[in-house]
């Protein structure tokens, strides 16, 4: 693997965040945030301790429900982010169980940009040798596929909260269903 391609990895996800994604999350409400377009969607409820934001998930239902803004960019901080990072780069500490999952748009938003920032800053700093390190995602694959993976998770749930916020303007959130 070249230089060449060091930055590709890199610039993958950062050109997508800094161009469309990152800017339009700077105007997201309350409102979006939590928005429930259809019943029965999975969501950050305050049901854990002292009102703290708790996730729904697991085990996932036939078939998996709609999820809000707020539960895709909790998914993204953390478990396409924040584990990741915590895991293979840093001291293993983030879990499910102590992340954070706000219950604000400001801050789900903030959170999910550390997140996305810590797994960047560590992308960002690979070399070829780093790049080329197995790791168990997918099983023995080198750090670049587990990189790429994470790009595709990253973008195909960020394009979902863009759709999201579109049908929320169009239907000025009433429920759909």
């Amino acid at each position: 693997m070249t230089a060449g391609w060091i930055h590709e990895l890199f610039n993958q996800f950062d050109l997508q965040w800094n161009l469309v994604h990152g800017p339009s999350l700077e105007t997201l409400t309350d409102e979006e945030y939590l928005w429930e377009p259809v019943p029965g969607c999975w969501s950050i409820r305050p049901t854990g301790p002292g009102g703290r934001g708790e996730f729904e998930a697991w085990p996932d239902p036939e078939p998996e429900p709609v999820t809000t803004i707020a539960w895709r960019l909790s998914h993204l901080a953390v478990g396409v982010f924040g584990l990741r990072a915590s895991h293979y780069f840093g001291d293993g500490s983030l879990s499910h169980e102590n992340a954070e999952r706000p219950l604000t748009a400001k801050e789900g938003v903030a959170y999910f940009k550390e997140q996305a920032l810590q797994w960047c800053s560590h992308v960002e700093r690979l070399d070829e040798e780093g790049l080329a390190r197995p790791v168990g995602e997918p099983e023995h694959a080198p750090v670049a596929s587990l990189v790429l993976h994470v790009n595709r998770e990253a973008l195909h749930h960020l394009a979902e909260v863009s759709l999201l916020r579109d049908l929320y303007r169009a239907t000025e959130g009433a429920r759909l269903a």
